[in-house]
């Protein structure tokens, strides 16, 4: 009986482990990104053979232009299903060098502008 639980135990973190999986797509090797819902061995096969043709991936919009049968829409869908570029998932701004500076007394960056709004995607 109480082997059964443990078991029935590890089956459920094994699964869970599995649904929050990330993968970034200039790391990741066949295996890891068909762990991703929506990559299956095929589209993994055309993101690794991109990547080997023109060089790890700039960012999101590299991504969704270089490898075929990939949109924004499909983009937005595989990052939230765990798959990131660069480290990043698709929509997360990286603050811009022209409006940040150091502040001396903390030693952190400050925003002298607000950040542009993302635009939503449909």
């Amino acid at each position: 009986m109480l082997t059964r639980l443990l078991l029935v135990f590890c089956a459920l973190m094994a699964s869970a482990s599995l649904a929050l999986a990330q993968a970034d797509v200039n790391k990741g090797d066949l295996a890891a990104l068909t762990n991703i819902k929506g990559i299956g061995p095929a589209k993994a096969k055309r993101i690794i053979d991109e990547r080997g043709k023109g060089g790890n991936f700039k960012d999101w919009a590299d991504f969704e232009n270089r490898v075929p049968g990939i949109g924004e829409k499909s983009a937005s869908q595989l990052s939230q299903a765990g798959l990131l570029v660069n480290g990043k998932a698709k929509g997360v701004v990286e603050p811009n060098k022209n409006n940040v500076k150091s502040n001396p007394k903390s030693n952190a960056l400050v925003a002298t502008s607000p950040p542009k709004p993302v635009a939503k995607v449909k």
